[in-house]
């Protein structure tokens, strides 16, 4: 990859002008165009000499017969890393967000809608968040109640008193009262613990010892084992998707076609933003960055979520990779932050 130290300063200078140029006109830069910058101070020959040189690094190209010049996901790469100035929020923009974030009566899926139809809403383009990841959920109290057969109505309720409920079958017939002895039990050992920390301290409980476990304990952590079974991933909120039609550089009717596929189909995006869990920071992918032919011509620029210290989800925009990238990424770190501080008070 090349690297700013790859360049002289004249040569950055003329790299910078041009992506920041063609970002906000969207056309083809030229060295005429490029002449009339009073910081360059250079003939439109010794442009067009410059812009050769960065064409043979292959930093910028030329789209078709166009004597200007556009550049690549290379150029854009050495743009994001190194010559890019990210301008701070305007106090107006911070408030706007925390008082449509940090609001009190807003339940958490309400406010990851929020947050999507936000970052949509201010950059023209589509936003996404990945919901919390059930694993880092953490358990407050769990209820059986007896169905017909082996059925059994489990109701658990986890962080901010989100309520679930899942039918699973056992392997016999429990009376009201054995229900709610493992309940009981479930609720004095598991109660304050993530689902993923009860997962491997239920799969320890089966490996004891059975002559020093009771029949009740028994029953209590199989029934624990079948509500708490790995989920499949977790699913995203996706707004404003339509606003990509509106690029130039997505109105291919193929390119939207195969756009708007990968969403639908959900598990390439959700296996890109899975690369972004760990990461600090905002992380960007540019163009075939992704790996996914889908986003050949799109950025995503992303930042993880925490809820009590610990990152439970991601969350971004999709763009073509012609965005302002300056404005972008402060947004959707800021964006981030209040996220994950909204769902921490609920």
């Amino acid at each position: 990859m090349i690297s700013n130290q790859d360049l002289n300063e004249r040569s950055l200078y003329l790299l910078k002008t041009l992506v920041e140029r063609y970002i906000h006109d969207g056309q083809p830069v030229g060295s005429r165009v490029l002449s009339k910058d009073p910081n360059l101070k250079l003939s439109p020959a010794t442009i067009r000499n410059v812009m050769a040189d960065l064409e043979d690094m292959g930093l910028i190209h030329s789209p078709h017969t166009s004597a200007g010049r556009v550049p690549t996901v290379s150029g854009y790469r050495l743009f994001v890393n190194s010559l890019l100035t990210v301008k701070p929020l305007e106090s107006s923009e911070l408030d706007q967000l925390q008082s449509s974030l940090l609001t009190e009566h807003d339940g958490p899926g309400d406010v990851l809608n929020k947050a999507s139809r936000l970052l949509s809403d201010v950059t023209k383009m589509a936003g996404v968040v990945t919901l919390p990841r059930r694993e880092t959920v953490t358990l407050r109290h769990i209820e059986f109640l007896p169905m017909s057969n082996t059925r059994v109505l489990v109701i658990f309720v986890t962080d901010g008193q989100e309520v679930h409920n899942k039918i699973i079958h056992t392997d016999r017939l429990y009376s009201p009262a054995e229900l709610q002895q493992a309940a009981n039990y479930l609720n004095s050992v598991f109660a304050g613990r993530s689902l993923a920390k009860i997962r491997d301290l239920i799969l320890k409980e089966m490996e004891q010892d059975r002559s020093q476990v009771n029949q009740g304990m028994m029953d209590a952590v199989s029934m624990a084992r079948l509500t708490f079974a790995q989920q499949p991933k977790d699913d995203y909120v996706l707004s404003g998707e339509t606003n990509l039609m509106g690029f130039s550089e997505l109105s291919d009717m193929e390119r939207l076609k195969q756009l708007f596929e990968a969403f639908s189909q959900k598990r390439g995006v959700i296996h890109l933003l899975d690369q972004c869990l760990l990461a600090e920071g905002v992380q960007i992918f540019i163009g075939e960055e992704s790996g996914y032919r889908a986003f050949d011509h799109c950025s995503l620029v992303t930042s993880s979520y925490s809820i009590n210290d610990e990152v439970v989800g991601v969350l971004g925009v999709i763009g073509p990779t012609r965005m302002a990238y300056e404005k972008v990424i402060p947004f959707v770190d800021v964006t981030a932050k209040l996220l994950g501080a909204a769902l921490n008070s609920k």
